[in-house]
């Protein structure tokens, strides 16, 4: 050996840590990666503690990852996280908050032209009109067949898929009223109204759901939301 041995870059110590996003971002990997090709353009909504970026950025191969957060204070925390990635694609982070009527516009303004539109653990730690906020958005940014992906637990006709998500739901619920495990039927007709037609549903550890919407061309009329349901794959 010639020379020191090269290092991997670390975050800054007293950054925030997520426990779930060390859980969940290598099965959400294995989802993304037969599905997004090298040097797609991400968008991320509610980054939180910007570990999902550093880690899924270089491993897919993306042309730009675009964080943000609706609070100010977080997007400094993922500026200071990304600042030790030593990403090249890591775009410096941004605040968006979904539940604004022109995020989609603050988006595009920061240099935002997304492929792909991602949210992971959101809908469900939010007020429900942020969730009708990221279907307008998203729906206004993605070109035909741009992709949208959301992780989280979800309800199945109306009734949650393991007592885990109730248990969590119930939480969620006493910690804001307006927060809870969403119906995924529900999602799914609010993405439909925005041109956003759910394509696949993926199973994932500890109960939890990956969704895969895709744009819908301009002019082509949706399937029922119920139907997208019933008919997209779940694996």
């Amino acid at each position: 050996m010639t020379g020191p041995p090269p290092t991997t870059p670390r975050p800054e110590i007293g950054l925030p840590i997520s426990p779930s996003a060390a859980r969940n971002r290598a099965p959400i990997l294995a989802v993304l990666r037969d599905r997004l090709p090298p040097r797609t353009r991400v968008l991320e909504i509610a980054s939180g503690t910007g570990e999902h970026a550093v880690f899924l950025a270089p491993a897919l191969a993306v042309a730009r990852w675009q964080a943000s957060d609706a609070d100010p204070a977080t997007v400094a925390g993922i500026a200071a996280r990304f600042a030790g990635a030593g990403v090249d694609a890591l775009a410096p982070p941004i605040r968006l908050d979904a539940a604004a009527p022109d995020w989609a516009a603050t988006a595009r303004a920061a240099g935002a032209d997304p492929d792909a539109v991602l949210a992971v653990n959101l809908v469900h730690i939010a007020p429900w009109r942020v969730c009708v906020g990221l279907m307008e958005g998203a729906g206004a940014l993605l070109a035909p067949g741009g992709l949208l992906y959301l992780y989280g637990a979800y309800k199945r006709d109306g009734r949650h898929t393991a007592p885990s998500n109730a248990r969590f739901d119930a939480a969620l619920r006493a910690q804001d009223p307006e927060w809870g495990v969403r119906d995924l039927e529900a999602v799914a007709e609010t993405a439909a109204r925005n041109g956003l037609d759910l394509a696949e549903i993926v199973e994932m550890p500890a109960d939890n759901l990956s969704l895969i919407f895709r744009r819908r061309p301009s002019g082509r009329r949706g399937f029922d939301a119920a139907d997208q349901v019933a008919g997209s794959r779940s694996s």
